[in-house]
């Protein structure tokens, strides 16, 4: 989660929301992102989708059977299906997120019967740094 939090410190010094998010496989980083939704005017540019790409290119295949993504913040809708149509074995997330979680907030996509995979989910791993590093963007936003 250090990689991961580093990534969303990057991030935030680019102008991004601080959300970062680390792929390893057999213990090692295949793939790290923070987000880049301003930086690449695109919309699903999240840290997490952005892992998946680089990791999908790096083992080269679209399954990431026995990958465990580390994230910041509770993935979204849009990122909780990229990580079951992935296959990621295990989440690990930071901050919970109320208004725009897809886990165990809103829909709880991995709970959906129209979910095809659902990956062990392990929330609150770094939560206190990962609430900070968010807290202080929108703090200085406003």
């Amino acid at each position: 989660m250090d990689l991961a939090l580093k990534a969303a410190e990057n991030a935030a010094k680019a102008g991004e929301v601080p959300i970062g998010s680390v792929i390893v496989l057999n213990g090692e980083v295949i793939a790290s992102a923070g987000n880049r939704t301003i930086t690449d005017r695109d919309p699903t540019a999240h840290a997490e989708i952005l892992a998946i790409r680089q990791a999908a290119e790096r083992i080269g295949s679209e399954r990431l059977i026995d990958c465990d993504l580390y994230v910041t913040l509770e993935p979204c809708t849009m990122c909780a299906a990229a990580i079951s149509f992935a296959r990621i074995r295990r989440l690990y997330y930071g901050a919970a997120d109320p208004k725009g979680g897809g886990v165990d907030s809103g829909v709880r996509f991995f709970a959906s019967p129209t979910c095809h995979h659902a990956p062990e989910v392990y929330s609150a791993v770094g939560e206190r740094e990962s609430a900070a590093l968010l807290r202080e963007f929108f703090k200085a936003r406003r």
